[in-house]
């Protein structure tokens, strides 16, 4: 075990807790993801790892050793921690070797730029060395910045929001990139972000966050195919939701028809099931009142996504473009995987 968060309290107000009782560990060699929208306390738990923050309550340690406890905190440098910044926060009038060179203090000064350059090499950035940031695009800052984390060779990086200002496509080479770099080189890594498409794909784990607590932790395959809460379903990207009373057995009663679920279930319960569970066909005979009339057509190139009304309600399905139908297209929703039972929220 590398990293133990347990209990992390943070206020700034009284009796409002923008951290509240997070825990979890990282283990090495992982890139583990806080992930949440604005405002749920995944910034200020990654303040609180780097000794930016002092915890009200709670404890962090690293590789045993206790870093934070409301008595005591080892400060941020002393930590054996690399932060990359959302803004990479380089020295404006410093080259990519200085900046990368600036906080290698324990070695030798004749050595701290040779050591410099073979880290910038190994990040792709070797051949710009000798630039300030001016002259380099957000990618390319963002390959300093992390060069310059990784240099010292702490025990952890901490990423917050760093592809945040890139554009899109940028945004996604970077990514693939820096989560290379960090297999690579061996390192662990925690990664804060609101995009849900960025944790499913640069973690290892995901920790879902929302209003200061942890709602779930487990792998992307998880956190998206198997949500325990209403939040975690709908905040991975689009679901559908069920309301229905359960008998005791794994299969429910729904507009659509018999729902197998993932798990025996009694009394009232919330289900969720991803569009692409479900698929669409023609009614070829089906009776009046389990066909569903297309609402809503959004193609997308590699998959279409369906906006389906039956007896009032709306369900979302995603097909492949092979599926190919019109709005006011008459069809009949078809279930593909079992739908998952939530837990009520933990908020």
């Amino acid at each position: 075990m590398l990293l133990e968060v347990t209990n992390l309290v943070k206020e700034f107000e009284k009796g409002k807790p923008v951290v509240n009782r997070v825990s979890f560990n990282l283990f090495e060699d992982e890139i583990f993801a806080l992930l949440g929208p604005s405002g749920c306390g995944k910034t200020t738990s990654l303040r609180l790892i780097a000794g930016f923050e002092s915890p009200d309550d709670g404890e962090v340690k690293l590789n045993g050793k206790t870093l934070s406890t409301p008595q005591m905190q080892v400060p941020p440098q002393k930590r054996g921690i690399g932060f990359v910044f959302q803004d990479y926060a380089l020295f404006p009038h410093m080259s990519a070797l200085d900046n990368v060179a600036f906080g290698l203090n324990h070695l030798p000064r004749h050595k701290r730029k040779v050591f410099a350059e073979e880290v910038l090499c190994r990040t792709g950035m070797g051949d710009y060395k000798d630039r300030g940031p001016s002259e380099l695009s957000g990618g390319q800052q963002q390959r300093v910045a992390l060069a310059r984390a990784i240099a010292p060779k702490p025990q952890l990086i901490l990423l917050d929001e760093p592809f945040s200002n890139l554009d899109a496509m940028l945004r996604d080479s970077t990514r693939k990139e820096v989560r290379a770099i960090l297999k690579k080189a061996g390192m662990s890594a925690i990664l804060v972000t609101h995009d849900q498409e960025e944790a499913l794909s640069f973690a290892d784990r995901i920790a879902v966050m929302n209003n200061g607590r942890i709602e779930q932790i487990g792998t992307p395959e998880e956190v998206y195919y198997k949500p325990k809460t209403k939040f975690v379903a709908q905040f991975l990207g689009r679901t559908n939701l069920f309301e229905v009373e359960a008998g005791g057995s794994n299969e429910i009663e729904t507009n659509i028809g018999p729902i197998k679920l993932d798990c025996n279930a009694c009394g009232r319960v919330v289900c969720s099931i991803r569009p692409e569970h479900l698929t669409i066909e023609k009614p070829n005979g089906s009776s009046p009142e389990k066909t569903g009339l297309i609402v809503g057509r959004e193609f997308k190139g590699h998959d279409i996504t369906y906006h389906v009304l039956l007896k009032g309600e709306r369900y979302i399905v995603h097909t492949d473009n092979r599926i190919l139908f019109n709005p006011d297209d008459k069809v009949v929703l078809r279930v593909l995987e079992p739908a998952v039972v939530l837990q009520e929220s933990m908020n």
